[in-house]
């Protein structure tokens, strides 16, 4: 059972945020993006819990790296979340329908948005922890075309609101995780646009597909509902292009209901077809893949990996 938890350390926690913002605003982009690698440097040195689980998630992933590449690219890694923290925080003020082509290089996003004017059907957008997954739903948004985001609310309820008022802020709608089932249905059922972070974790019960080679318990949810309500799922992906705000914000595949109806076991398949999708996506740009995520966390017998997920 979670420890209840204390109004004055979450509110005092809030407080640092909004310091921190009102610092970062106080600087333009490449100067924040500086401050972000000398913070992700330290969080690479005094972290060892987190340095570790990033490495052998690694070397798990590409057993044929020397080790100089896998520490290589965890640092990077590290660095990523702490450019994310930064991006997240300057995000309202770029990304704006007459400034967002500065920042953003769509590719191959035609499609999706040609479906999503359409409105024939509801339609799932899925991406990974990659890059920037926040500026996607962002971009989404400025363009005219709001998604509701499927999202577990975060654990001090004052930064919640604080960076659920950011994603909100153009449009998109945040729709808590936990007993979600029933609105997500309404909302693709009146041909809405779901999205999800799709690499996490399901425990014990969890589908277990391929992901770099070793079974990681996926939600069915995704599954269940594209072949419930009949619509496509879209994979997309935020990537980083450089440390002066810019990202290719890119559709990897979309999957037409047509091509699982014919398959023996259509979740399965579905669930394995779009996490296939998201290991391509990082395999592009693996240092900016969240390695300390613990996507391995369950194994199929039931049991946890040992090492906080590593597996």
């Amino acid at each position: 059972m979670a420890r209840p938890r204390k109004k004055y350390i979450d509110y005092l926690q809030y407080l640092a945020l909004r310091l921190f913002a009102a610092f970062v605003h106080m600087f333009d982009v490449r100067t924040n993006y500086r401050t972000a690698r000398w913070i992700g440097e330290i969080l690479w040195r005094i972290d060892r819990r987190h340095r570790r689980i990033a490495c052998e998630h690694l070397r798990l992933s590409f057993p044929d790296w020397p080790e100089d590449r896998i520490l290589r690219v965890a640092r990077k890694s590290i660095y990523n979340m702490a450019y994310l923290a930064i991006e997240v925080l300057f995000t309202p003020r770029l990304i704006t329908p007459n400034r967002w082509r500065r920042h953003i290089r769509p590719k191959d996003i035609g499609e999706t948005l040609r479906l999503l004017v359409r409105q024939e059907t509801g339609m799932i957008l899925l991406t990974g922890h990659f890059g920037n997954w926040e500026v996607i739903g962002y971009m989404m948004a400025t363009l005219g075309f709001p998604t509701v985001s499927v999202a577990r609310p975060l654990d001090n309820p004052y930064i919640n609101e604080f960076l659920m008022g950011v994603r909100e802020r153009t449009g998109q709608s945040i729709l808590h995780k936990k007993g979600a089932m029933a609105s997500t249905s309404e909302i693709l059922q009146r041909r809405g646009a779901l999205a999800f972070i799709a690499d996490q974790d399901a425990g014990r019960r969890g589908l277990f597909v391929d992901f770099f080679g070793r079974p990681a318990s996926t939600y069915r949810s995704i599954a269940l509902l594209a072949r419930q309500h009949n619509v496509p799922i879209a994979v997309g992906y935020g990537k980083r292009l450089s440390n002066k705000f810019e990202f290719e914000a890119g559709i990897k595949r979309i999957s037409q209901p047509s091509e699982w109806a014919d398959q023996e076991d259509e979740i399965t398949w579905i669930t394995q077809e779009f996490t296939r999708e998201l290991e391509e996506i990082v395999r592009e740009a693996p240092e900016q893949y969240l390695w300390v995520h613990r996507r391995w966390k369950h194994r199929p017998d039931g049991s946890k990996a040992p090492g906080d997920g590593v597996a």
